[in-house]
């Protein structure tokens, strides 16, 4: 099996699976509203070329439509379902792009060339403000080709995690967030060794953590920002070491050794 992934920073991802390039949550904004990007230069134009992009949730820092916009014409985007609906800018930059649009509910896949994308759940507020309570589900994505590779998103720990996502080699996972204190439904450092040691793959990435962080908040619990990949990982050498992570640089790719 033959699986390469490059981490651009937040929770961006590209996973290269049987000739097919799978895109995870897009963002290539050097600022957004209170955050900056303090670590690693923004993304290359290379970043957004992609067959099939996949969006975790409807919160800004992972449906951004103005990254969406640096997508090609016609390209494949996955989206919980009721997205469209929910957010008038991801219609609109669909429309002007011509964006494939395919919406899923947890339970359901989709084809994408060589590879199937199946939706899984994710235990986070799926709410987009300001636009009213509506609820769009937070999802987790499961891309199979040559090899399975979960993406979770944003999510906190819940019971059947590891039954619905199922075996999986490769698993993506977010070790912190984007200021000093982490609410309900995220995962830190602890949290994701301990579903990574459910879930059991060969190998893990940590991301979502080390990218943005809050304006004027650089001395506050600086720690946070630095220290969850690296504390993930020894975390996970303690709960389940035959479990190898590759804690990535911003840019970083790597070709993980899956059986």
């Amino acid at each position: 099996m033959s699986v390469e992934v490059t981490w651009w920073g937040h929770a961006t991802v590209t996973v290269e699976d049987s000739g097919v390039r799978v895109l995870t949550d897009p963002l290539f904004a050097r600022r957004l509203a209170h955050l900056r990007r303090r670590r690693g230069a923004l993304p290359p134009a290379e970043a957004a070329r992609a067959d099939v992009v996949l969006v975790s949730h409807l919160h800004a820092d992972h449906l951004h439509p103005a990254s969406l916009a640096r997508l090609a014409p016609g390209t494949r985007l996955v989206v919980p379902r009721g997205a469209t609906a929910a957010v008038p800018g991801l219609r609109r930059v669909a429309a002007a792009r011509a964006l494939r649009v395919t919406e899923l509910r947890a339970g359901e896949e989709c084809a994408a060339g060589a590879v199937t994308v199946r939706a899984v759940s994710a235990a986070h507020d799926g709410r987009r403000l300001p636009y009213g309570p509506r609820r769009v589900p937070a999802l987790g994505y499961v891309v199979r080709g040559a090899a399975r590779t979960y993406f979770a998103g944003d999510t906190g720990l819940f019971e059947g995690m590891a039954a619905e996502v199922g075996p999986c080699e490769v698993a993506l996972l977010p070790v912190g967030g984007w200021g000093p204190f982490l609410g309900h439904g995220h995962l830190d450092a602890r949290r994701a060794a301990q579903a990574a040691a459910r879930l059991a793959p060969c190998c893990a990435v940590p991301v979502h953590y080390g990218t943005y962080w809050p304006i004027g908040l650089d001395a506050v619990r600086p720690h946070e920002f630095h220290a969850p990949g690296q504390e993930f990982e020894r975390q996970l050498a303690r709960l389940a070491p035959e479990v190898t992570v590759h804690r990535l640089g911003h840019g970083e790719s790597v070709r993980p050794k899956v059986v």
